[in-house]
């Protein structure tokens, strides 16, 4: 497998870094939205707890305490929560666009990463003929046999080793997008209602 890859040429050195830095960003992105909706589940049932006895300052810190992206807008909300509700309400807004961006941390290296990976397949692709019909055209009619496996080989593995890297690339940058905008709209409902219930005094 090792002298396979090596086969590859210089052009395995950029793709190994693509691979190494998707499977980096992938996991790091899967473990950051577990972990948002477990705390932002947890937070839910304590603010049904905390804010119906009033408990408003109780009701911050456990928004502190989860830092996610919802709960920091909720926190906002809460601290607001003497003015009018289009004030809160823009209030919030403002606090989402600037937690947002949490959600899609990373994202934009990925699928960048994504489209670099085919590009650099395909340069491989490229570069791996222009040697094999150098050597062609220096050995006569067939050209030195292991020199022309050699350029084929590299055109091949760098090939399949950039759609190796960019297909699961694409597949979790769409998934992770879909997550995102999941959680956006997740988050939007969930500080409209809670406006809606500070605002009724609970």
């Amino acid at each position: 497998m090792i002298s396979l890859l090596k086969s590859g040429g210089i052009l395995m050195i950029p793709l190994a870094m693509c691979a190494l830095c998707a499977t980096f960003i992938i996991f790091e992105r899967l473990f950051y939205f577990v972990s948002v909706r477990r705390r932002d589940a947890s937070l839910t049932v304590t603010l049904n707890q905390l804010l119906p006895k009033l408990d408003y300052n109780g009701a911050i810190r456990a928004c502190t305490a989860a830092d996610t992206p919802t709960s920091l807008v909720i926190r906002k909300a809460i601290e607001c929560r003497r003015l009018s509700e289009s004030e809160i309400q823009d209030i919030a807004s403002s606090e989402a666009g600037v937690v947002i961006p949490r959600y899609e941390h990373l994202l934009t290296p990925l699928g960048t990463i994504a489209s670099i990976s085919t590009l650099l397949g395909l340069l491989g692709t490229v570069t791996g003929n222009i040697q094999a019909f150098g050597v062609l055209s220096q050995g006569g009619t067939m050209g030195d046999p292991a020199l022309l496996a050699g350029a084929i080989a590299e055109a091949l593995v760098t090939t399949a080793t950039g759609l190796v890297i960019s297909i699961p690339s694409v597949i979790f940058h769409n998934y992770f997008v879909s997550e995102t905008n999941k959680s956006i709209a997740r988050m939007e409902a969930t500080v409209t209602q809670l406006i809606y219930n500070l605002k009724k005094g609970i």
